[in-house]
């Protein structure tokens, strides 16, 4: 080890203490920070370390290192430096190093499930390039990789809900480097949010008073109040530390004081509504049908408000606006999922979704959400969002009883849902199924249903798809045969190689369809011989699907085997829901289905093919 110390005697002898921060890494946490842990098992850490040099004359000019001293960070303690509340609804902050991989980013996806969570074997080295793929450029990695401060705006393409549904955002940039590290921060704020703000002044004995309501919470990766710093104050919950910070008792305890003073104003603001919602439970009969469970709400400060009208064991999703539903909470980077939709709606509509993680029928359920704004407008900044979630099957009954009821009064409906000749669906603007007469298909894309109407839909603008790219993914792969003799035989495969490059080159068109399978065919029958299969890091691209806006209802006819299948499509006012009837007579079966399904993006490159 000498040979450190004779390396590091310059440093020591200018006294020139160099920090270094490494690339992310996914590793367990300490049992004093076991809570982190246990919200969401291994997290990503940074380490930090420093040299130590002995200071003694009498030593100095000989230059001797002690040795190096560093400590682990999670990443999310970093986060909670970030006002959340500042970036508005789709605002989110991003750091990478100087090599333009991601430290932290809401795209970032180092885990993967099989069974139980795994380490992706690439998820270091995710660059932001990957996430922000939009920049097809890398204007804003470059500028950001070369230390760089300034201001960047690009239309995005944000998918939530588990990738299976698309926001189109404009996004303005703010990126700057961090002194003393080798990283550079990042800030994104989607137009039409964060830009207007209001205040409102309580009192703070009315604020504390409607904040100890056992209906109301504080979002846990929020920083209200800094508890981390003293020992005494790491036990403390946010509403505790709030208090605390309130009665002056404890002038070591810092606070966000604009962030306090808006969620206190929010509690004293939202407080009717647990009599409101305490009426409804009251009013209701002890033989009605129980189909509505939660009533809920969200503020812009992480406030929120719970109201049970079942028991908690009688919930049909027990798992909704709790820790196991990450999408559905108030987060470190992002907004829940049910407030980040409804701020994209027209005002004073609702959205209505079915979460694509519920299982069977006794677990489905239907959330309906609005946004609340000051004003009627779409400048107008959005103060809340408030929302019910009911059983699906309570949903489903109400569709079909009004579809009946629009038959039997007046005639101002033609025709039944009833009829055999027709089927009739409910899908939303992303083309999901809430309701069919074959319950089975509850879940599903309509263009897996009846891909014919899809696809004339897309034709005449009623839809539009929207093609997105996920560079972190995972695809399942043969795994390659182990012969011994395979090692001897490698100069003559790669000069194969060379020829099947040569003759990829001159009928390219034929890669596609022939070549590339044929390529592999022998390694893939001796691995499906085998049964063994591999999952690798891959690159795919897929669709996602958004509705027109200004079409509330249009009709058409598709030409199909031997006869012509009509539908007609109206939107349902106030919602983001969609009625479609379709003529059952009519087969059209042989259509295409219109999928989700993710492709792999084969990338055809000599090198891979040298292989």
């Amino acid at each position: 080890m000498e040979y450190l110390h004779v390396l590091s005697r310059p440093k020591v002898i200018d006294q020139e203490h160099d920090t270094v921060w490494t690339e992310a890494y996914i590793d367990s946490t300490l049992p004093q920070a076991q809570k982190l842990e246990d919200s969401q098992g291994p997290v990503l850490m940074t380490t930090v370390a420093m040299p130590v040099f002995s200071t003694k004359n009498e030593t100095r000019n000989r230059g001797i290192l002690l040795g190096v001293v560093g400590t682990d960070v999670p990443v999310q303690e970093l986060l909670k430096t970030i006002p959340k509340y500042k970036l508005g609804i789709h605002g989110y902050a991003f750091a990478i190093t100087n090599n333009g991989y991601i430290l932290t980013h809401p795209d970032l996806r180092p885990m993967y499930e099989e069974g139980k969570k795994r380490r992706k074997p690439n998820y270091s080295s995710v660059d932001l390039s990957e996430v922000e793929w939009e920049d097809k450029d890398d204007v804003l990695r470059n500028a950001m990789v070369n230390r760089k401060t300034g201001i960047f705006s690009m239309e995005v393409k944000k998918t939530v809900d588990k990738g299976k549904r698309v926001l189109v955002l404009h996004n303005d940039y703010y990126y700057t480097d961090i002194k003393g590290t080798p990283f550079s921060l990042g800030v994104a704020l989607s137009r039409g949010h964060g830009k207007y703000f209001f205040r409102g002044n309580v009192t703070v004995e009315e604020g504390l008073h409607d904040l100890e309501h056992p209906d109301v919470a504080l979002a846990d990766e929020w920083t209200y109040c800094n508890t981390d710093e003293h020992p005494e104050h790491r036990y403390l919950s946010q509403i505790e530390a709030i208090k605390l910070y309130l009665s002056g008792r404890e002038p070591h305890l810092k606070c966000d004081k604009e962030l306090v003073q808006e969620v206190l104003f929010d509690a004293v603001v939202t407080a009717p509504l647990e009599a409101y919602w305490t009426s409804l439970a009251l009013n209701k009969s002890e033989n009605s049908d129980k189909g509505v469970e939660i009533a809920y709400l969200g503020t812009r400060t992480g406030l929120s408000r719970i109201n049970l009208f079942v028991v908690p064991e009688q919930l049909t999703n027990q798992d909704f606006l709790t820790a196991e539903d990450k999408e559905g909470v108030f987060n470190a980077d992002h907004f829940p999922l049910w407030y980040k939709r409804a701020a994209e709606q027209v005002p004073g509509t609702f959205v209505y979704s079915l979460p694509f993680n519920t299982g069977s029928e006794n677990k489905s359920v239907v959330l309906a959400s609005t946004a609340i704004q000051l004003l009627d407008e779409r400048k107008s900044p959005i103060a809340a969002a408030v929302g019910i979630q009911m059983k699906l099957e309570f949903f489903q009954r109400k569709f079909w009883t009004a579809s009946r009821q629009c038959a039997a009064l007046d005639g101002k409906c033609s025709i039944s849902c009833d009829n055999e000749n027709i089927n009739c669906y409910l899908i939303d603007n992303n083309g999901f199924i809430l309701v069919s007469e074959d319950y089975s298909q509850t879940g599903m894309f309509f263009g897996e249903v009846e891909g014919a109407v899809m696809n004339k839909l897309l034709i005449m603008g009623s839809f539009k798809r929207v093609t997105l790219y996920d560079y972190q993914a995972i695809c399942k792969i043969y795994a390659e045969s182990s012969d011994s003799a395979h090692s001897l035989l490698d100069p003559y495969f790669y000069f194969f190689a060379a020829v099947k490059w040569l003759m990829t080159e001159l009928v390219i068109f034929m890669v596609e369809f022939n070549l590339y399978s044929w390529w592999y065919s022998d390694l893939t029958a001796k691995a499906q011989r085998g049964g063994r299969t591999m999952l690798v890091p891959c690159d795919t691209e897929y669709p996602a699907f958004v509705s027109e806006r200004t079409i509330k209802e249009t009709m058409g006819n598709i030409d199909c085997e031997g006869c012509i299948k009509s539908f007609v499509i109206q939107q349902i006012p106030s919602s983001n829901l969609f009625m479609v009837v379709v003529d059952s007579k009519c087969d059209c079966r042989s259509a295409t289905p219109i999928t989700m399904e993710p492709i792999e993006i084969m990338y055809i490159l000599f090198c891979l093919l040298m292989k």
